[in-house]
């Protein structure tokens, strides 16, 4: 086969010969063609489009921030400047405007999202229908942590199993957090909670994977044998009876205000008109047992992420109410590797 490359002269190169970037001379300007043909040949090469350059700038472009985007691709923050501007070089254009708050499209970068978005879907595509090798890629998913210690060994593993080439990185956080950040694009997807009761008539009920119960957790098998670090004051005058004792404050340990698990708990001791304060707040799980371990406040956890060393303490205090588990995912078209992922969570949840 003979291909003919037009320019000043012509020039007839073998097909053979073109990955050595050979060229049979014409005539006395063969050698000026010769480094005319090198020169559009480098060009081609340095205009094609890195998949990881690409996966960089769609990250960036949604967190807003170089750092975040740095531990989502699981690179050092001066490895993603340079591959943005790689990539720009790449484009001859500017794609983001830099502040010391973080960055943000240009319109050039705006127009370019859209391609890049839509080059990577297809790329996933492209692997998962003619790979032999099974679906690939990489999903940022978000899970409170006691959903992360109690599920998510399990769902890993056995996901993991089924596709051992998807990566999968792990943001903890609350569910209104989570929420957030599917709004902002910084994760793909999450496991949320969602309030429920028995009479629950919301929407999204079928779209609740599992069912978990609330609970409060102390050191001690009943409310009534926790002191709570308070000694008992003697009644100064024996002779004369004592006064009705007040109800006692309970202490809480309790997530952060923006919790469900924080607004069911005060939700309920208001109800049941039960004087309480909050001692202790935090968005560590492993914080909020060791509260409960030293005996100085009781907490609220998912039943099932109670330690074996802690007890689930009933009345008198208020029951709490059920929380729904549901996938949540961002808006728009997902990946073959990030819906796989939440109908394998759908499936195997209900049965952990």
């Amino acid at each position: 086969m003979t291909l003919v490359f037009p320019c000043n002269a012509d020039v007839y190169l073998d097909q053979e010969l073109i990955g050595w970037r050979m060229a049979r001379k014409i005539d006395s300007s063969g050698i000026l063609v010769l480094e005319k043909l090198i020169c559009i040949e480098t060009l081609i090469m340095q205009t094609s489009l890195d998949l990881k350059l690409l996966t960089t700038f769609v990250r960036a472009a949604h967190s807003g921030t170089l750092s975040a985007t740095a531990i989502q691709v699981g690179r050092t923050q001066s490895t993603v400047t340079m591959q943005i501007q790689r990539l720009e070089e790449t484009l001859g254009q500017t794609l983001f405007h830099r502040s010391g708050s973080g960055v943000r499209l240009t319109g050039q970068g705006e127009r370019f999202l859209g391609y890049a978005e839509r080059i990577l879907k297809l790329h996933d595509e492209a692997l998962s229908a003619f790979s032999d090798h099974g679906l690939r890629g990489a999903i940022t998913f978000g899970c409170p942590e006691d959903y992360l210690i109690a599920f998510f060994p399990a769902l890993l593993k056995s996901f993991g199993t089924i596709y051992p080439d998807i990566e999968i990185r792990v943001v903890s956080a609350p569910t209104p957090d989570l929420h957030r950040l599917l709004h902002a694009r910084q994760i793909d997807m999450a496991l949320v909670s969602t309030p429920i009761t028995d009479t629950d008539k919301t929407k999204d009920i079928n779209e609740i994977a599992r069912t978990e119960q609330l609970a409060w957790v102390g050191s001690k098998p009943t409310l009534e044998r926790h002191d709570f670090g308070t000694a008992s004051i003697p009644n100064p005058n024996p002779a004369l009876a004592p006064a009705p004792a007040p109800a006692p404050t309970i202490p809480l340990a309790l997530a952060a205000s923006n919790a469900l698990d924080h607004k069911a708990a005060c939700d309920a001791m208001d109800a049941a008109h039960m004087p309480y304060k909050i001692s202790y707040a935090s968005n560590s799980l492993a914080g909020l047992i060791a509260v409960a371990r030293s005996g100085l406040a009781i907490s609220v956890m998912m039943q099932k992420a109670v330690p074996n060393d802690l007890y689930i303490l009933k009345s008198p205090l208020p029951p709490l109410p059920k929380l729904g588990l549901k996938v949540a995912t961002g808006e728009g078209q997902q990946s073959p590797a990030i819906a796989a992922f939440g109908d394998h969570i759908g499936k195997l949840l209900p049965f952990l």
